[in-house]
């Protein structure tokens, strides 16, 4: 088999750090990887210095993940063609807002043959209703294959799943592989609905209890709606490192549980706490909860996801943060 060549598409917080397990993997398996990954990487300026020329010299995203050393063999490279069109296996970490457009740049530009890999929390909504990420990836490059990965890689192609977790695997990455890669999609973009809500309860000052009926009956809403808008959708899913304990992990430490907990002791809208806390990148969750929305009231659906609709007005600041509580006390779930 021939080496494969790796370029990671975006490098924000999520892409450097992922960067840091691929640089690693690449060299330790040099046998299956060709050593060098390429990182493409908006051009900004810091300090008067070019990202790119900070990360290729002191091996560092100091903007977006300072204290952590990126290894020698990722360069970031600012043109996006020139860092992607050898690449064998792309890998997508981006906001999903910008997808498409990225997408359209690359089209006819790369290889054929190329594997791409969506690591993005998130959904596309338009007229014609949900796609996953992946999907828009495929239909605009016309890639051979599109996985998802986090911690689960779902994938629905022999051997490609193997490959991709030999990939990201290491002794504090573990990786499964399931076929199920729509649900395992959903699950990252969800989940961080349900992590604003967290945050609205831990700002309100609520408990562990609290948080624990979030948790679950978050998870109830994520299963039902992917019950409902993905055919063949497995619950086992939800109980993968995708589900459950990515769930958990968000409700407790996750960016989206901060911003949750932000709208309630600010009066400051998203964006303006966006550019306050994550230096302009955006939260996934307000984003996909109002999509998410979307789909649920074209089919006359928000009542039986009271959780998803409360974060969605709340994060528009149409609905105080106390309704969130109420929501939870009076879930049909417990009818």
């Amino acid at each position: 088999m021939s080496k494969k060549s790796v370029c990671i598409v975006g490098s924000g917080n999520w892409g450097s750090a992922i960067a840091k397990i691929l640089g690693k993997n690449a060299k330790d398996r040099s046998d299956q990887f060709e050593t060098c990954v390429k990182m493409w990487m908006y051009e900004e300026m810091v300090d008067g210095r070019k990202l790119t020329e900070i990360v290729n010299t002191e091996h560092e995203n100091v903007k977006y993940l300072p204290g952590v050393k990126i290894p020698e063999n990722v360069v970031a490279i600012p043109d996006l063609i020139k860092a992607s069109e050898d690449a064998d296996i792309l890998i997508f970490v981006l906001p999903h807002q910008f997808v498409a457009k990225t997408c359209e740049q690359m089209k006819g530009k790369i290889k054929p043959s190329a594997i791409a890999v969506s690591l993005i929390k998130g959904v596309s909504i338009d007229d014609s209703g949900m796609r996953m990420i992946s999907n828009v990836i495929k239909e605009v490059l016309e890639v051979a294959q599109e996985q998802f990965c986090e911690t689960t890689i779902g994938c629905a192609v022999n051997g490609t799943g193997e490959l991709l977790k030999s990939l990201f695997e290491t002794p504090y990455f573990r990786c499964s592989v399931v076929t199920d890669q729509a649900t395992v999609e959903l699950c990252g973009a969800l989940k961080n609905i349900v992590g604003i809500g967290a945050g609205i309860a831990d700002g309100l000052g609520h408990g562990d209890n609290t948080k624990a009926a979030v948790i679950r009956l978050g998870l109830m809403e994520m299963i039902k709606f992917s019950e409902i808008f993905i055919p063949g959708s497995q619950r086992a899913t939800f109980f993968e490192s995708c589900g459950i304990s990515d769930l958990v992990a968000t409700c407790h430490g996750g960016r989206n549980r901060m911003l949750g907990e932000h709208i309630v002791k600010s009066d400051k809208t998203v964006k303006q706490l966006e550019k306050e806390l994550l230096k302009g990148q955006s939260f996934q969750g307000p984003l996909a909860a109002r999509e998410i929305f979307k789909m649920l009231k074209d089919k006359n659906l928000t009542e039986r996801f009271p959780l998803f609709v409360s974060v969605h007005y709340i994060c528009l600041r149409e609905s105080q943060p106390e309704e969130f509580i109420n929501c939870l006390r009076n879930h049909p779930e417990h009818i």
